[in-house]
This record gives C-alpha cells, structure tokens and sequence, in this order.
C-alpha cells in the first residue's frame, strides 16, 4: 500500500520538469526593425483648412502636408462618423493609444496603422455623438500625443468644434436659434465694470 503514493509522487515529480529548449537557426534570426523616434513637429504657424469636398479639416502648415485630418464619413442610413487621422509615419499591423487633451476634455483614442492613398498613416474611428470628440468643440489649445511620433500644439480655434457639431447633424447646417430676452440681459455688460 505505501508503494503506490510514493510511485505516484514520483510520477508527479516528473510533471515539473521543464519544456525542452527549442532551437534556432542564428542565420534565420533577424533584429527588429528599430523605431526612430520623430521630434515634435513645430506648428507656430499652423491653421485648420476646410478640404475640397467640405467633409474634413486638416491642420498643418501652410505649403505642407496635413499633420491632423478630422473626416466625417456621412452614408445613407447610418450614424455619421468621425476619422480622426495623424498624419505620421505608421508601420503594418500596430496599434497605438492616441491621447488628445484639450478644452478641459482629456480622451484617448485607440489608432490602427492604415495604409491610405499611399500612405502609411494612424486612424481612429469613432461615431460622431462620441462624448470624447469634446476634445476638440471648445475654443482652447488642444495638444495631440502619438508615441513615438511626437506631440501637435493646436491653436485654439472655433473651426474644429463647428466642424464636429455640422457631423453630429448629419452634414446640415446647425440651425442658430435667437437670443431671448432673458438671455440678453444676462449676457449685459455690467456698467460699472471697468
């Protein structure tokens, strides 16, 4: 009877052994492709433009490819959308959390490495009621952080927070209702204020 335990435990002491090596040619091992890391572009002189088709603005510098595109994708029978694209260099396969601070609204944004007209370039889609497109309806500085890619200072502009109301509206003009009564004398200025 005292047998059987002690052979089990030495069956069982053979369960820990570990994995055999597994082995590799060194002549079929190839380094990783090292990621160079891009310096934060300087946009002192940067300004948001309408495109063409009047359905994305891009912000970059004047005579320069965009550095940021906001795209609303309007099609029949379903809810706008809103592609949020970082123009910078992207490689095959790679995701990256995309995090956007601005207008007292901190979002991140999860990007895929797309390629696109030729270019290999970060994506993020998102619908356009999404409550982390706030980040950019305000009138404040807005600063956008791809790792690895470097960080866009974005002037604080109106056109971004237009842009995104016009999308949630399906592509429509916003209808501006008029300022009541109540409210005209709330906005007042206070006459003694100097």
């Amino acid at each position: 009877m005292r047998l059987v335990p002690i052979a089990a435990l030495a069956l069982l002491a053979g369960c820990d052994q570990p994995a055999p090596a597994q082995r590799v040619q060194l002549s079929d091992a190839r380094p990783a492709a090292p990621m160079v890391m891009q310096q934060s572009p300087d946009t002192s002189e940067g300004f948001w433009s309408v495109a063409d088709n009047g359905h994305a603005i891009r912000f970059g510098n004047a005579g320069e490819e965009p550095l940021l595109t906001l795209d609303c994708l309007l099609r029949d029978g379903e809810e706008p959308q809103m592609e949020i694209i970082r123009h910078a260099p992207a490689s095959p396969g790679l995701t990256a959390l995309f995090p956007i601070i601005g207008n007292g609204v901190r979002s991140r944004f999860l990007a895929d490495a797309v390629l696109s007209n030729g270019e290999w370039r970060w994506e993020a889609l998102v619908p356009a009621e999404d409550s982390r497109l706030d980040v950019f309806t305000g009138t404040r500085q807005i600063l956008a952080t791809l790792p690895g890619r470097g960080m866009l200072d974005i002037h604080g502009s109106r056109i971004p927070g237009e842009f995104i109301t016009w999308c949630r509206a399906g592509g429509r003009a916003v209808e501006v209702q008029p300022e009541t009564a109540e409210e005209r004398a709330e906005n007042q200025l206070d006459p003694d204020f100097k």
